[in-house]
């Protein structure tokens, strides 16, 4: 039992090899989101300009009408929010009116972060 526990502790706190994100890959997954949204500031589309998006309360973005769900959120966009939206639009924001499946693949999403953070600056 003791050695079970050893091994459980260890497997816990050794260092594991992170998943490397691939940017180039991330903007081929842009590909799906550019039918929609722009990365320029003050372009809004079909939906919002991603411009700025991290740090940036959900539903803000001017001149652009969002859902009352989007609105009333009250969700800050950072990796972990953006994640669980990307995941599953209409779970993580019910009655928002965003018609996109979502992307399953946790790969697709890790690079499709790395490119935004460097293409919403």
């Amino acid at each position: 039992m003791r050695l079970v526990t050893t091994l459980l502790f260890v497997m816990l706190v050794a260092p594991r090899p992170s998943v490397a994100a691939d940017v180039a890959a991330g903007q081929t997954v842009f590909n799906r989101c550019k039918i929609c949204h722009s990365l320029e500031a003050g372009k809004n589309m079909v939906g919002p300009s991603l411009h700025g998006l991290f740090g940036r309360k959900a539903g803000t973005v001017d001149n652009y009408t969002y859902s009352g769900a989007m609105k009333d959120a009250g969700v800050v966009w950072d990796d972990d929010t953006v994640t669980k939206y990307l995941r599953d639009p209409k779970a993580f924001i019910p009655g928002d009116k965003m018609a996109f499946p979502g992307i399953k693949d946790d790969t697709q999403i890790t690079d499709l972060l790395a490119y935004l953070h460097q293409a919403t600056q």
